[in-house]
């Protein structure tokens, strides 16, 4: 098998699924309870949010545990949004923001909010002059994702932070789903308040996440109970979930620093492989994160070309698979000016640690056979 949707989902890690287990097993009791077992189980939440802390830079009370990006979005965007209401209404985004901060923002507009979809230019970037005219004194959140789901682009965070820093009175919310593990983000003095992780992204268990919430950060909880996660997330922990989110922080970490280099590496021969194919029209911009490749091939139908790749066992996909069963146009690609022959033929090739070159070898064989016989099909 060569799966290359990792921008989906990735395999789970031997070693995360390993450390999930034990902590179920050995682990299982409520770590509000007060007797001992449940004294040992908060003992080891702590230990992982320690942990998590360290790897990220941040202080341990910074943590708080989800179940992942479209949790941690929402958690960000409607908790600024309810608990800073008072003081404005106004909410800036992008037009390429993945549909959890989509829907997020639209469900706030019914609330009577006031929504900014910065536009973005031809490699999908948002323009820094187009955010800091948008800032008003109602603004109350920046939300803008690091790395683009569908085509890999990467916007200028840490600029967008300084921006956000002349402005104490706004908060800076950034999606790193895409970007954690494969593209560096600092998150300590940077002018981001709120930061979302997800653990299946990142060879760990779907339902694992977490959102970062800076000190100064006040947020009206989405979910109100027993008050754990500091009153922010209410809900028995899933200890075992945190404990394996946090391995598959460490290892996305270890293997950035030890094998960064390769998947760029990789991600370039099959870019040059691509632009030599007859049909292929490359999305994705040169400067982009190195997992991410989107393609269009005007005048096919992209799930007829993941069906043929799928019988020969090679996995793609379209878009963002939280929106890949809607309708057939991209609207990332829409977003950044492309035609429509090619935001209805847009294909996704997402890479991860364990791609190596044989596979993109195989899948750039059979995508070029697809092609063949679909166009002699077509003639």
């Amino acid at each position: 098998m060569i799966y290359l949707d990792n921008s989906a989902t990735t395999k789970p890690h031997p070693s995360v699924l390993k450390s999930f287990q034990q902590a179920s097993e050995s682990f299982f009791a409520n770590p509000s309870s007060i007797h001992q077992l449940g004294g040992e189980a908060e003992k080891l939440l702590l230990k992982a949010k320690e942990q998590a802390a360290e790897i990220l830079h941040v202080n341990n009370n910074e943590i708080i545990f989800t179940s992942g990006g479209t949790e941690g979005n929402n958690m960000a965007i409607k908790g600024i949004a309810f608990a800073h209401q008072a003081r404005g209404k106004h909410i800036i985004t992008s037009q390429i923001e993945h549909p959890s901060v989509m829907e997020a923002c639209a469900a706030l507009e019914t609330l009577g909010f006031d929504i900014t979809y910065l536009p973005v230019d031809e490699n999908g970037v948002v323009s820094l002059e187009d955010l800091t005219q948008a800032i008003r004194n109602d603004t109350i959140l920046i939300s803008i994702m690091h790395v683009n789901n569908e085509i890999g682009t990467i916007q200028p965070i840490e600029k967008i932070g300084e921006i956000a820093k002349r402005y104490p009175k706004l908060f800076f919310h950034v999606d790193h789903v895409q970007g954690i593990g494969k593209v560096p983000l600092k998150l300590n003095n940077s002018g981001i308040d709120l930061c979302t992780i997800s653990g299946h992204k990142i060879h760990g268990l779907k339902g694992t996440g977490i959102l970062y919430v800076n000190n100064r950060t006040k947020l009206f909880p989405l979910f109100h109970g027993g008050n754990q996660e500091q009153a922010i997330r209410s809900g028995t922990e899933n200890l075992a979930g945190s404990v394996a989110m946090v391995k598959a922080l460490r290892l996305t970490k270890e293997r950035q620093a030890n094998e960064a280099k390769e998947l760029a590496e990789l991600k370039r021969y099959l870019r040059v492989s691509l632009q030599k194919i007859v049909g292929v029209k490359i999305n994705t911009p040169e400067i982009a994160a190195p997992h991410i490749i989107n393609i269009s091939v005007p005048g096919l139908k992209p799930e007829v070309i993941i069906h043929i790749l799928g019988e020969q066992n090679i996995f793609i996909s379209t878009k963002s698979a939280c929106s890949s069963k809607q309708k057939d146009e991209s609207r990332i690609l829409e977003a950044c000016g492309f035609s429509k022959e090619r935001t209805t033929s847009a294909l996704r090739i997402s890479l991860s640690y364990d791609t190596t070159k044989e596979e993109i070898q195989t899948f750039l064989q059979e995508l070029e056979k697809a092609l063949t016989q679909l166009k002699e099909v077509m003639e």
